[in-house]
């Protein structure tokens, strides 16, 4: 799904969440190769201009997301939670922890050892970054979300630094395996975590 529809999609179900028309929902998709910078709006860690990485065949967008430069292709999993957070505690950085806690969770079923970093968002598995963590907030609903790499190319990171980081310490859960993902079986196992870490029922966890 191109970033702009997925954006689109989020801004969407953000509108009905708060209208309480939608459930809280978990959006899961895959993007074309794409760029973004969050709130920072920092361009320091942008190894290409806009212009450059447009010529690659790369989108580029800033975003409301907390973070900095991220990077999205296919072979990622890339997950916008629609949360109202009035039902989750209103608690920003409790909620962040929970969906690293989902990630670490679907780690470990396929025997990786996943882990948060105080002071750090995303998810770890050793010292490589394997999932980025980037949310907004309005009116208490979240919005933006998780980048969790599966069997991205991770070559695609040489053209940021990765929220500050060497495109180096970026890794996949393909890479550590020795061997290919179905995408589909990984999107599955997440939305199950996110259902169980959140306390909702098989049903409420929506594929997309």
């Amino acid at each position: 799904m191109a970033y702009g529809v997925a954006l689109d999609r989020q801004m969407d179900l953000v509108d009905q969440r708060l209208r309480d028309r939608v459930p809280d929902t978990l959006v899961l998709v895959e993007h074309p190769p794409v760029v973004t910078l969050g709130r920072a709006k920092t361009t320091a860690n942008l190894r290409l201009t806009p212009q450059e990485l447009r010529a690659r065949g790369i989108e580029f967008c800033e975003v409301s997301r907390g973070g900095d430069a991220t990077y999205h292709g296919p072979g990622q999993l890339v997950g916008y939670p629609i949360f109202d957070l009035r039902h989750h505690g209103r608690d920003v950085l409790h909620f962040c922890r929970r969906v690293e806690a989902a990630l670490i969770e679907t780690l470990a079923g396929f025997g990786l050892a996943g882990r948060a970093i105080p002071g750090k968002a995303g998810v770890w598995v050793g010292e490589r970054k394997i999932a980025s963590l980037g949310i907004s907030l309005r009116r208490w609903v979240t919005f933006h979300g998780f980048a969790l790499n599966v069997g991205v190319d991770l070559a695609g990171f040489q053209v940021i630094r990765p929220c500050g980081e060497e495109p180096e310490i970026m890794t996949s859960m393909a890479a550590l395996l020795g061997r290919r993902l179905a995408m589909d079986t990984v999107r599955a196992r997440v939305a199950a975590e996110f259902a169980r870490v959140f306390g909702f029922g098989e049903s409420r966890a929506v594929l997309s």
